[in-house]
């Protein structure tokens, strides 16, 4: 946009002192021409700058006319920096911080820019995939949050069909690096993961805000009730000692290490949504966990078990194996009650 543009040429001469023409076109990556007459519109309306022609001449502000923003403080500036750093390479963004700096007073300028260089954000996972934050979806649904815009959105929940519902977007929240959307709909307020929606189509129609709403006080609320669906059930086991890291990255604040037990076991308890969605996360650990109850987990654990042996086959006996049974047998050959029944 023009406006946008001639506030940006406006930092760039404040920030530069004196600027040729090319120069303001190279770093608003616009024509020459273009620049030129941005240039003179602000001449024209009464901005005070002024052109010089010859060796050493361009643009600049008459008298050193300054455009600074006040009241930010260079703690908040550094903040800012930090946060929006590791996100430039949107054009938007980057634009924004170039105005932003430019418009900075000269003593606050050298740490914004530091700022912004003191981190990056890598958008691939470890197996070199790439990983769009809040998927392709989330800018639509920012402007449908921002602009106030019912939308008709796709989304498969977890193990059921996609389908398609209009939501009322309110809000979007992020928790531990996911992304979900905050939707008043005809069941009430609802979360919707940003990684499981399929589509998005603005209708046009204003979004309907419950009264009071306040999306802070709200995410709270549905948080709480995401959280007590995960410690809906309670699975008891017992586990080897050496396996405590391990169900702890697993299951973090939903485990519970109990009292020892002989032969270097520990009890241990495990919260989750369902008794069968816990026996799935242990079967992981095969003979390190053995689950006690509720039965219905262990019947889960034993219809995996089932499952596998099914597919892979019974597995192959190791020799450490075939040797103890080997020594079952000699110490059962050798006992008296063998040697009277054998006469």
């Amino acid at each position: 946009m023009r406006a946008d543009r001639l506030v940006a040429t406006l930092l760039f001469l404040q920030a530069s002192g004196r600027a040729t023409v090319a120069e303001v076109a190279a770093e608003l990556e616009v024509s020459e021409r273009t620049a030129r007459r941005d240039l003179e519109a602000l001449a024209t309306a009464g901005v005070p700058v002024y052109s010089r022609r010859g060796r050493g001449g361009g643009w600049s502000l008459v008298g050193g006319a300054r455009t600074n923003l006040t009241g930010l403080t260079a703690d908040e500036i550094r903040a800012l920096f930090l946060l929006a750093g590791p996100s430039s390479a949107t054009p938007e963004l980057r634009t924004a911080l170039r105005k932003l700096v430019q418009a900075l007073p000269a003593t606050f300028r050298r740490d914004a820019e530091a700022a912004s260089r003191a981190s990056l954000t890598d958008g691939t996972d470890w197996s070199r995939t790439t990983v769009t934050a809040g998927g392709p979806h989330l800018d639509v649904l920012r402007k449908a949050v921002v602009e106030g815009t019912r939308v008709r959105l796709g989304y498969a929940g977890p193990g059921r069909p996609a389908g398609e519902r209009t939501v009322h977007p309110l809000g979007l929240a992020s928790k531990a690096g996911v992304e979900y959307l905050v939707a008043a709909t005809d069941r009430g307020l609802r979360t919707f993961r940003l990684s499981r929606v399929m589509s998005v189509a603005a209708t046009g129609d204003p979004v309907v805000r419950p009264a009071g709403f306040d999306l802070a006080t709200a995410w709270r609320s549905l948080a709480a009730r995401m959280e007590d669906r995960m410690h809906a059930v309670t699975v008891r086991a017992r586990a080897e000692a050496g396996a405590g890291p391990l169900l702890e990255r697993l299951f973090g604040d939903r485990l519970r290490v109990g009292a020892p037990l002989p032969e270097g076991w520990v009890e241990v308890e495990v919260d989750g949504p369902s008794a069968e969605v816990v026996a799935a996360q242990l079967a992981g650990l095969g003979a390190r966990v053995e689950v006690l109850g509720p039965p219905e987990a262990r019947e889960r654990l034993a219809s995996l078990a089932a499952e596998l042996t099914a597919l892979y086959g019974p597995p192959a006996v190791t020799d450490d194996e075939v040797r103890a049974a080997e020594r079952r047998r000699s110490a059962a050959a050798a006992s008296p009650a063998t040697a009277v029944s054998a006469e």
